[in-house]
């Protein structure tokens, strides 16, 4: 009897011990983002023992990263009446409850979660710190008090250090988070994300040399650890946006990097989601049409494909689909609509309504996208950097009035780094859209606009000689004397500071000034207008308008 009863407690031993292995299998499976696979980890162990709360919480958590809140809490409310790790899928409905900003119910789900703990339990707490850290809205405050409080109970554990490098890392204190990374990895070596994090920080403090030779370290130590390639892929690709001349050279490295991370993940629907994120931001559209049509074979209905096809549909040039996946995709009150959905429904009605050979326009398609763009910069005011180029197309094809429509938008915000020259183009589309064939009457407003944009170009930048010369002629056209002598002068003022050869190259525009000046004193001073015209004459002798001006002065 007695050995029967030696021989069952060491099948019980073995059993937790091999449930406990998977367990953490599991956990290292998830960590390598290979959710999939974890998924089916997890389920088996839910299945084989409904009792192990805590395959119950690792598989929620996994359907949590995957952005499928519907099912994680289908396995966190099965957790809660588990047997063993219950208090932790409390925390995994506290997380959803963060994420859908309800602070109450997720401090209530909290509270239940760490109650009763013993002296030496930390991983509830740990989790608790997790979960404020990975919400939608982060509070890294809050994830460092639980988290130093597991640390006071496990003080070596690496994990809980590797949880608390991330919230510091959210929180900005890179000192703190470096050292919490390290301690992790020197404490357990198999916790390679630690490692690779120390990559991360020098990304993030923009050493991009410094942070490929530290991921190329972590490829060193595990060649199959997926997620350091997604690290390496990123890094390629904030290089490339800070080092424009070089752009192509590291998008060409990106790439590939994102692929090997989709090769050693896995391509299920949520992976191509964050790879289709990422060639969006490389602006590989036809990589991402691709992709796009791949997702939906796997998922016909799920709407954010609706995006990406809309996305890479503009971008090849099929701005109907463009169109109608975009609006199919907004419409859907489901659907959570970001600043650049409107930009690319904009930016295709643009497409659609414009003929820049013939110059025909659709004022209804215009319109329309024009509301788009103001939607678009309405919700993200960054959003005005794309519109410089569009304003400068329609610019270029003198399709002034457009082009203003378009720099309108784009000047209303004044951190954007296109600011200035943003604001001189509307200047130029107003004024020239006022002087064209057709227009019989200037509008006065339009021209109003336009003194203030060139306003705002000196105000930025007080020796851009043309804003003052287009501020006087903008004047003029507005019959308003005093200020247009007030800005030909101004414009002769900073053309001559700059010294003969300036003056020389823009003779034009100085015999333009002199005679505006002239022509503005002609009614109300004759001896400043007569002035000006002889200044006129000594640069051109032949100086028809001046000469002719001269005359009727006498």
């Amino acid at each position: 009897m007695k050995n029967i009863a030696i021989i069952c407690f060491a099948f019980l031993t073995s059993t937790v011990a091999v449930k406990a292995q998977d367990l953490e299998t599991a956990k290292k499976t998830i960590d390598a983002e290979k959710y999939e696979d974890a998924k089916k980890m997890l389920k088996t162990l839910v299945a084989t023992n409904p009792a192990n709360g805590k395959a119950t919480f690792l598989l929620g958590t996994v359907y949590l990263k995957q952005n499928i809140e519907d099912s994680a809490k289908i396995y966190f409310q099965k957790g809660l009446t588990a047997k063993d790790g219950a208090r932790l899928n409390s925390i995994g409905l506290g997380q959803i409850d963060l994420n859908n900003k309800d602070v109450a119910s997720a401090t209530t789900n909290f509270v239940q979660g760490i109650s009763g703990l013993k002296r030496k339990e930390y991983e509830e707490l740990m989790y608790v710190g997790k979960a404020y850290t990975n919400a939608t809205t982060p509070d890294y405050k809050k994830a460092l008090e639980y988290l130093n409080k597991a640390k006071d109970i496990s003080t070596t554990n690496a994990e809980v250090q590797l949880a608390l490098g991330d919230a510091y890392y959210g929180d900005k204190n890179q000192n703190e988070a470096y050292a919490a990374y390290r301690n992790a990895y020197a404490t357990d070596a198999s916790l390679i994300r630690a490692k690779m994090q120390l990559g991360v920080l020098l990304k993030g403090a923009k050493a991009y040399t410094k942070a490929i030779e530290a991921f190329d370290e972590v490829v060193k130590t595990n060649a199959t650890y997926g997620p350091v390639y997604r690290e390496i892929a990123e890094t390629y690709y904030y290089w490339a946006n800070n080092e424009p001349k070089k752009y192509n050279e590291y998008i060409q490295k990106a790439l590939p990097a994102y692929e090997k991370y989709m090769n050693l993940t896995d391509y299920s629907l949520t992976s191509r989601m964050r790879h289709a994120d990422f060639l969006i931001l490389a602006k590989d559209y036809k990589a991402l049409e691709v992709e796009a049509n791949e997702m939906q074979k796997l998922d016909k209905v799920n709407p954010r494909i609706k995006r990406y096809l809309g996305y890479s549909a503009y971008e090849n040039g099929n701005v109907d689909t463009a169109i109608k996946s975009l609006n199919e995709f907004i419409e859907n009150p489901k659907n959570k609509v970001i600043a650049r959905d409107y930009m690319y429904l904009g930016l295709a009605k643009l497409k659609k309504g414009t003929n820049a050979e013939t110059k025909a326009v659709d004022p209804t398609a215009f319109s329309e996208a024009v509301a788009d763009l103001k939607k678009s910069v309405e919700m993200e005011a960054s959003m005005t950097n794309d519109l410089s180029e569009i304003g400068k197309g329609f610019y270029s094809q003198k399709m002034y009035r457009q082009a203003a429509a378009i720099y309108e938008i784009a000047v209303t915000n004044k951190e954007s780094k296109n600011y200035l020259l943003d604001n001189f183009y509307l200047g130029n589309s107003l004024y020239f859209s006022n002087t064209q064939k057709d227009v019989v009457k200037p509008n006065v407003e339009e021209l109003k606009k336009a003194d203030i944009a060139f306003a705002n170009v000196i105000e930025a930048s007080p020796t851009t000689q043309d804003a003052y010369l287009f501020k006087a002629r903008t004047n003029s056209l507005l019959e308003n004397d005093a200020e247009t002598i007030k800005y030909y002068e101004e414009y002769l003022r900073v053309v001559n500071e700059k010294g003969t050869e300036e003056f020389t190259k823009n003779k034009t525009k100085v015999i333009e000034s002199y005679n505006g000046i002239g022509a503005a004193y002609a009614n109300t001073d004759k001896t400043k207008a007569k002035e000006y015209f002889n200044k006129t004459i000594a640069l051109d002798p032949t100086n028809e308008y001046a000469t002719q001006s001269l005359k009727m002065l006498k």
